[in-house]
């Protein structure tokens, strides 16, 4: 691969930037996560996660079916301050973190 292939489409990480943290001590899809924001975009690493293994493989030698898959994370959406404050839901369509849940024996928690 061209050093200046992109790999993470996301967030625009070469296979250069790649090969330079594998080269700082990177071993894992998530040390280089932390390091260049590869995996961090919209497709929460879909598309570059088998790309950048392979060159983890190829630049440590660790075998393809040793290298953990990438932490994964919950998506976040941002949620309006009035639908916390008020507990309103009448102008969001975000489902308030205070609302109350039925639990399984019938109490309201």
């Amino acid at each position: 691969m061209d050093k200046t292939t992109i790999i993470c489409r996301c967030e625009e990480i070469s296979y250069e930037e790649i090969e330079e943290v594998i080269s700082n001590g990177a071993k894992r899809f998530d040390d280089i996560k932390r390091m260049t924001r590869c995996g961090m975009g919209p497709c929460q690493s879909k598309i570059c996660n088998s790309l950048v293994a392979t060159i983890i493989h190829e630049k440590t030698g660790i075998s393809i079916h040793e290298i953990p898959l990438p932490r994964m994370r919950m998506p976040i959406s941002p949620i309006k301050l009035e639908t916390l404050a008020t507990n309103s839901t009448s102008f969001s369509l975000v489902k308030s973190v205070l609302d109350e849940v039925e639990l399984e024996d019938g109490k309201v928690r």
